[in-house]
């Protein structure tokens, strides 16, 4: 028997993002979310494993992009194929969150969601699950709230949370009040952020009533707001052409910037060490993956010779590194890509510049 709290628990999974800086492994129709990038299987897939023990298979919600939707609904088969759904455009997680939350009070109006990225990884799953199981309870008692993760190096990449001084306790159950967010800082800010011990990096994971989400959304950006709300019922007739009018003009904003750096009464979880990672580039991967004596990595048949600090992923080929260091090397049937490890967050640019020659095929 599921118990009342476990019954109006849901997740929803935002999956829409096309995960450039692993550009030639990603692509627009198998993007980030769906690849096994780690080894562990496909990120999504891996995402809602971890989450099947806290939540029915029938109260999870996907949100990913047309050109994902159905390779998304082959990896859960136990997820009802109408709650894998295709936003008709990209708007971010403000708005994307909110039609999440119409969805599911469309449901339940007394729904407590889990907002939780297609495409991290998290390799200590139980100690994840203690958490959000404290972070579900604590929205069900009508709070917003987020899981920070405890930096572990001086990172300009991530978003910080600021919490009073002497109030985290990494791996608590007890959440703290968030005092303020703080963008990507620079390298010097980003070291006095490590050393004051107040700081968490922003995980991108959030917990709370699906109703209190709404409220802040109409206060925040009323013209999303109205046009979410305005939506049919979901499961209608006359839902999917509503949403494909309606959502392409709502405001293209992060969750963080609309609503919760203008919320009061934000807490936090301090994650303590639940393996996390956002793996948000190929130098992330090189940081998880097992690694030879000269600290070289791959996915694959790997020749080095004086050579050290390299990623290398060629499937079916052998890779052989002659005298370098430090390189990511990624080989496709249709693209090699060959970088510093350094330039790993410029991936991304290189997508861009693609896609201003023309080359779709290679997107």
């Amino acid at each position: 028997m599921v118990s009342k709290q476990r019954r109006h628990r849901y997740a929803l999974i935002l999956a829409g993002g096309r995960g450039t800086r692993f550009w030639p492994r990603s692509r627009k129709a198998s993007a980030k979310q769906v690849l096994d990038l780690t080894g562990a299987g496909p990120l999504i897939r891996l995402t809602v494993e971890r989450l099947l023990p806290l939540v029915e298979a029938q109260n999870i919600l996907v949100l990913t992009s047309g050109e994902l939707c159905e390779a998304v609904r082959r990896l859960l088969p136990e997820i009802p194929r109408r709650q894998i759904l295709a936003e008709p455009a990209g708007r971010n997680t403000a708005p994307a969150i909110g039609l999440g939350a119409k969805i599911l009070l469309d449901r339940d109006p007394q729904a407590v969601m889990g907002v939780f990225p297609a495409d991290h990884h998290i390799g200590r799953a139980a100690a994840f699950r203690r958490l959000a199981s404290a972070a579900w309870r604590e929205a069900a008692r009508g709070r917003m709230v987020l899981l920070g993760i405890e930096p572990r190096r001086p990172d300009t990449g991530y978003g910080y949370i600021e919490f009073p001084k002497n109030s985290l306790r990494p791996g608590s159950l007890e959440p703290a009040p968030v005092a303020r967010f703080r963008e990507k800082p620079d390298l010097a800010t980003a070291r006095r952020y490590l050393r004051s011990g107040n700081f968490l990096w922003n995980a991108g994971i959030f917990f709370w009533p699906a109703a209190l989400y709404m409220e802040r959304l109409r206060e925040c950006l009323p013209e999303t707001y109205s046009r979410i709300a305005a939506l049919p019922a979901f499961g209608s007739r006359r839902f999917p052409q509503a949403l494909a009018e309606s959502f392409p003009g709502c405001d293209n904003i992060s969750v963080d910037y609309a609503v919760l750096e203008r919320t009061q009464g934000v807490v936090g979880l301090a994650a303590g060490d639940i393996g996390w990672s956002d793996l948000g580039s190929f130098e992330a991967l090189y940081e998880l993956a097992e690694k030879d004596a000269a600290g070289n990595a791959s996915r694959g048949d790997l020749l080095a010779l004086d050579a050290s600090g390299n990623y290398a992923d060629a499937a079916g080929k052998v890779v052989a590194l002659l005298g370098v260091e430090n390189l990511i090397v990624v080989d496709t049937p249709d693209a090699l890509l060959v970088a510093r490890r350094a330039d790993a967050q410029r991936v991304g640019e290189l997508v861009k510049a693609l896609e201003g020659r023309g080359l779709k095929a290679l997107l």
